[in-house]
Formats: structure tokens, C-alpha cells, sequence
């Protein structure tokens, strides 16, 4: 039952911002729903869009080397999908998991759990990403890389698959403290390992002052770098402590059957995320068909996209974060009511960015690239990709509430139907057969996520999720 809710103005939503952002202590499991969403998404969204402004800005540095440049960037990214896979569905079964031992008031085995995702962080990190980083330009030739794009873009792969596991561990750690609901202290992290790179973005791509001109090699370097030292002042904080979740010596052994738990549900979780971001290899395969100025013109248009679609995803962290604690404090129904306002919120925003990007999608990318050809393709992706967001929107926070449920079944299977079975074989017919090109695999992706929004909301509606153990 859902306790009833405090008048926001008790305390006003200014001193609600304030107090998100210093860090909130509040009890997620009761009291006013609002405020709740409030306190956790605020940081969350602002961990999220410095992320993604650090997207963008790289983009528009990377731009200015060429369309070799950008499509470098563009298949690379493609590949490491395989590790933002691994991140991201760690991550969202640590969140699970640390989430409904704080809603059942338990810091301990939170702190248990935690140390236990590091390990198999690290592990994976290492096994991952030292094969990756030697056959880095290999695996360029693979996904359709010209050897013009081979010989600029191997230094720059080798950086960013070889250091990938900065990324898992950047990920896994601040689900850590988002799972516990300290969501001001994962967007602090964030922000260190971002600003980091985006200083020395510009110093490495082009040599300012005592830095070497790497090219878009720098921009590798700059990511890695930030990242690495963003990781490290995560294990600082964690063995600092919080007033939720504090990892003490104490903690630091391997405790088998939380491990187990932890690698079963991760397992669904990491396939979830490799099924989606699998189909984006299969996607710019297809694109790198029609040539390099339809990759990079892709890539630009991805890079903006995301630049709005990562807020909205700090929002649908929330909603996580909600249901986890809730469902382990017993509140089933109110962790309901959190998806469906968390939803609306979301869908309003991106329904209003959808509308922008759809009006003014060229005048967009060509603040980022000016080779008349690509910002021709990136204009029309853009605009294609806009025509999705209310899908994305509901997309996002439904898989997301699944997931805080710690059911990472539902979303892996709804993900494959509606990524292998749809969308791949329907952008290559659309792009080939229909003699769409390009165009037809953006069109594609739309597709694709209406349809997987539609199955999401049947299958939530259902409340199987409501009894899900972790």
C-alpha cells in the first residue's frame, strides 16, 4: 500500500534540488513518491548528462579530422558494445541486488554483495580486455573497416578495446551506489572521470602546449585516462564509506553463494544488453554498405541522440533503484505507481526532444561535421531516430523497473525478438531489397523499438516482476 504522500511544498522543490544534489538521506521505501523520484533522478540525470555532453563534444573534435575519423569511432564503438554489455548488465543485477538488501534494512550483506560484483568485475576486465586491445585492428577489418580507416583508427581501437574493463568497472561501481540510493555520489564520479576527459580531449587530439598530436588516437587516450581515474576514486569512496553502504576490511573475501546469485541473474543481464547492443554491430554493418560517409554520418547522429537519450536513462535508473528497494521493503504497489510516473516523465521529455530534432535535425549535425554528404545522411538518421523517442522513453524505464526487480529474463527475451528477429533482418531488406540504403536500417531501428515498447507494457502489466526473488 503507498503511504500517502507529503505535500511538496513542506519543503519545496528548490530545497528538494539542493538536497539531491548534496546527497539525500532520505527512505525511498515511504513518504512522498515525487519527492522520491525527485531526490534519486535529479543526480541521476546529471550523472548522465555529462556523460553524454562528453559524447558529443568528442564527436565534434573527432569531426574535424575527417570521415575516416568518424567512422573509426564509429565501427570501434560498435565493437565495444560487447563490454557495455558486460557493464551494463553487472551493473543492473549489483543494483538489484544491493537495492533489496537496503530496502530490507541490511547495509551488511549490501556490502557483501558489493565486494563480490567488484571480483567478478575485475575478472572480467582483465580477461576481456587485453585479447581485445591485441587483436584491435583485426576486429576493424571485420566489421567492414576500408584500410584507409584501418591505418588511422588502430591506434585508437587498440586504446579503447585494450582499456574497456575501465569502463565495466566505471559502471559496476556507481550501480553500486545507485542500488544503495546514494545517487549524488555516483554523479560526482561521474563527473571527475568526464571532466577529465574532456581536458584532455582537445591536448591529445591535436598536441596543444607539451602534449604529443595523436589524433583520434588522443580521444582514446583522453577516455581511458579519465575513466581509469574516475574508477579509482570509486574504490576511494567505497572504502570511505557512506551513510548507506561502507565496504570494510571485513568484507573482503569471497563469499560463494552471494557470487553465485550475483553471476546467475548477471548472466541474463549481460546477455540482455548484448542482444541490443550486438544489434548495433549488425546495424553499422549493414550502414558500412553504402560507404564511410554513411558510417560517420550515422555515428554523428548516434552521438546526439544519445546525448539526450543517456538523461533520460539516469531517469529510468530511478525507477530502478525504486522498485529494488520497495519490493525488498514490501511494497510491491508502490514500486508499480514509481514505473508508471517515472514513465510519463520520461515520455515528456523525449516526446519535446523528438519534436526539436525532427524539425532541426541537419542544422544539428552540421554543428558537428561539414562534408555535405554526411551531414545529408546524419540529417536524415536523426530525424528518422526522433520519430522513436516516445518509444524509447517507456522502453527505457520498463526494462529498467524489470531489471530493479531483478527479473533480467523478461527484458533479455523481449530484446532478442525485438532486435534479431525484427529489426537486423528488416534493416537489411528495407536497406538492400527496397533499395532504401541507409535509410532503410534507420527506419528499421524505430520499428523495432515501438514494437518492443508495446511487449514491455503487456508483459509489466502482467505483475509477474512483483514476485521475483534475488
Amino acid at each position: 500500500m503507498d503511504i500517502p504522500a507529503q505535500p511538496e511544498s513542506q519543503r519545496g522543490f528548490w530545497a528538494s534540488v539542493r538536497e539531491a544534489l548534496r546527497g539525500s538521506h532520505q527512505d525511498y521505501t515511504a513518504g512522498s513518491l515525487n519527492r522520491s523520484i525527485l531526490l534519486l533522478a535529479i543526480p541521476m540525470v546529471l550523472e548522465m548528462v555529462l556523460e553524454s555532453l562528453f559524447a558529443v563534444v568528442d564527436m565534434a573534435w573527432v569531426g574535424r579530422l575527417g570521415a575516416n575519423a568518424v567512422a573509426t569511432v564509429g565501427l570501434t564503438e560498435s565493437i565495444l558494445a560487447l563490454a557495455f554489455s558486460i557493464g551494463l548488465g553487472l551493473s543492473l543485477s549489483t543494483t538489484a541486488m544491493v537495492a533489496r538488501r537496503i530496502g530490507e534494512k541490511d547495509p551488511e550483506d549490501a556490502a557483501i554483495s558489493a565486494v563480490q560484483a567488484i571480483v567478478l568485475g575485475l575478472l572480467i576486465s582483465l580477461g576481456l580486455g587485453i585479447p581485445a586491445g591485441l587483436a584491435a585492428p583485426h576486429l576493424l577489418r571485420l566489421m567492414g573497416a576500408s584500410p584507409a580507416i584501418v591505418t588511422v583508427g588502430s591506434g585508437y581501437a587498440r586504446i579503447a578495446l585494450g582499456g574497456c574493463g575501465a569502463i565495466i568497472m566505471l559502471f559496476l561501481n556507481n550501480a553500486i551506489f545507485r542500488g544503495a540510493g546514494d545517487a549524488a555520489i555516483a554523479m560526482r564520479l561521474l563527473w571527475v572521470s568526464n571532466i577529465i576527459n574532456l581536458i584532455l580531449d582537445p591536448c591529445l587530439i591535436f598536441g596543444l602546449g607539451p602534449f604529443p598530436h595523436l589524433g583520434v588516437t588522443g580521444a582514446a587516450l583522453a577516455t581511458f585516462t579519465g575513466r581509469s581515474i574516475g574508477v579509482l576514486y570509486q574504490f576511494y569512496r567505497l572504502m570511505r564509506g557512506t551513510e548507506r553502504i561502507h565496504i570494510l576490511p571485513r568484507h573482503l573475501y569471497l563469499n560463494v553463494p552471494v557470487l553465485w546469485r550475483l553471476l546467475r541473474v548477471s548472466l541474463t543481464g549481460v546477455l540482455q544488453f548484448a542482444i541490443a547492443n550486438a544489434s548495433w554491430i549488425g546495424l553499422v554493418r549493414i550502414v558500412a554498405l553504402f560507404g564511410a560517409a554513411s558510417v560517420a554520418g550515422y555515428t554523428v547522429a548516434i552521438r546526439v541522440l544519445i546525448f539526450f537519450i543517456l538523461p533520460a536513462w539516469g531517469l529510468s535508473n530511478a525507477a530502478a533503484t525504486l522498485v529494488g528497494q520497495n519490493l525488498g521493503a514490501r511494497h510491491p504497489e508502490r514500486a508499480e505507481q514509481a514505473v508508471w510516473r517515472t514513465g510519463l516523465y520520461n515520455m515528456l521529455f523525449l516526446a519535446t526532444l523528438g519534436i526539436v530534432f525532427f524539425v532541426w535535425a541537419t542544422p544539428v549535425v552540421r554543428l558537428f561535421v561539414d562534408d555535405p554528404e554526411v551531414v545529408a545522411i546524419g540529417g536524415k538518421a536523426l530525424r528518422t531516430f526522433a520519430c522513436g523517442n516516445i518509444a524509447y522513453a517507456w522502453v527505457m524505464v520498463l526494462l529498467q523497473a524489470f531489471n530493479g526487480a531483478g527479473d533480467t529474463v523478461t527484458p533479455t527475451i523481449v530484446n532478442f525478438f525485438g532486435f534479431w528477429v525484427l529489426e537486423i533482418p528488416l534493416a537489411w531488406w528495407l536497406a538492400t531489397r527496397a533499395h532504401l540504403r541507409a535509410e532503410g536500417a534507420f527506419l528499421a531501428v524505430v520499428i523495432a523499438e515501438c514494437s518492443i515498447a508495446i511487449a514491455s507494457l503487456i508483459l509489466f502489466k502482467r505483475g509477474r516482476w512483483k514476485r521475483q526473488r534475488i
